[in-house]
């Protein structure tokens, strides 16, 4: 009877596990070595990690990254610097303490502007940031990731944002095609989101690669340099953890399918393995202005402001609004009237209380549109019209 008792509860554990056996069989086989034998008719899974996703990446964007630099006729001074980045390029020294400042006019001409691009058409369209391309009487060059050679045949500059369109003939080189990059969509960005950044680092390597995660979005910063007193206010742009170093300006910012979702723009001078990149959908709007005029045909008003907050209004008995501190000579505002001191209230009966407020609405505006300022001036308040004109390139 005991041995037929324990023969009984023998049996009742051999079934038990194989039940088990058989109900966890899905879940093992999830985490089976690639290279096990799955029974027949399974699906067979594509094990990737985070090297593997990266590594395809390049393979497949990085053809498409390009340098772009830009060479002055004149001859260069031997300061030690063989490359300045533009004014968003001011975070290194390359200086040599022991050099000449003086110019030397044996040297023949240096590149002077090294950056970053890549390619979104066949037929030779290169996005970059406008502040690459930025010095009107340099001479541009493209160069491909095999050392493929292209002069600049036309630059299209934003004016309202940090990015310009270069043009290059693809028959420059015969038998060398031009792959573009796929765009995304930057509006379904989420923090911890893995990226990727490609670009010529210190103007020198070429398709240098680094990894990182979105790290920030919707940030707000003021980028320049500050050996060039050049600055400009970027707003609503993406932080990545991805290293960003001088002459990545202009490079794409690659989501994990290999989709570009932002253009790497500038680093943090104090902070390590901060980056910052221009969403790819305002890239992609701009584009859509350009498509269908050939140029960036953008509205625009002609001040520079300041907000005035809600605190700053009340503590100084004034109202909420653009504190005007500057007007362009015939600008649209000046030709409405509007004058240094002035605070905008209002545009078009919408108050204006937040600082972008004032250019996203011009921004969503036509050339040629009248827009109302509701403005107070000298304790009162006025009603000007202004039509808005082409932005100067």
């Amino acid at each position: 009877m005991r041995r037929l008792i324990i023969l009984i509860v023998i049996l009742i554990l051999i079934l038990g596990a194989a039940s088990a056996a058989q109900r966890y069989f899905p879940i093992l086989e999830r985490f089976a070595p690639a290279a096990s034998v799955l029974p027949q008719g399974t699906e067979k899974v594509k094990v990737v990690t985070e090297e593997s996703i990266t590594i395809d990446i390049v393979k497949k964007a990085g053809p498409s990254v390009v340098t772009v630099s830009g060479t002055s006729t004149a001859p260069q001074a031997n300061n030690g610097s063989p490359f300045d980045f533009g004014p968003f390029g001011g975070f290194f020294n390359f200086g040599n303490p022991g050099g000449s400042n003086q110019p030397d006019q044996s040297q023949p001409a240096q590149p002077d502007s090294i950056g970053s691009g890549f390619i979104i058409s066949g037929d030779g369209l290169i996005v970059t940031n406008k502040h690459v391309v930025s010095d009107t009487t340099m001479k541009y060059q493209v160069v491909t990731s095999d050392d493929k050679k292209y002069t600049v045949q036309k630059i299209y500059r934003d004016p309202l944002n940090d990015i310009a369109l270069i043009k290059i003939d693809p028959g420059e080189n015969p038998g060398k095609s031009l792959t573009p990059l796929s765009l995304g969509d930057s509006s379904h960005l989420q923090v911890g989101q893995y990226v990727v950044a490609i670009g010529t680092a210190l103007g020198e390597f070429r398709n240098t690669v680094t990894t990182g995660i979105v790290s920030g979005l919707g940030r707000g910063i003021t980028a320049g340099s500050p050996y060039e007193g050049s600055v400009e206010q970027l707003d609503n742009v993406i932080q990545s953890s991805a290293a960003i170093n001088p002459g990545n300006s202009g490079g794409p910012l690659i989501n994990s399918a290999g989709q570009v979702i932002g253009v790497n723009t500038a680093v943090s001078q104090s902070g390590q393995n901060i980056g910052f990149a221009i969403p790819i959908n305002v890239i992609k709007d701009s584009l859509n202005n350009f498509n269908q005029t050939g140029k960036f045909d953008r509205p625009y008003l002609g001040v520079e402001y300041k907000t005035i907050s809600k605190d700053l209004a009340l503590l100084n008995d004034l109202p909420e609004g653009a504190y005007v501190q500057s007007v362009v000579q015939g600008s649209p505002a000046d030709k409405a009237g509007i004058q240094q001191g002035d605070i905008l209230m209002k545009i078009d009966g919408q108050r204006i209380t937040d600082q972008d407020q004032l250019s996203t609405y011009i921004a969503k505006k036509k050339v040629g549109d009248t827009i109302t300022i509701t403005l107070y001036r000298d304790s009162k308040q006025m009603d000007v019209q202004a039509t808005l004109e082409t932005a100067p390139q």
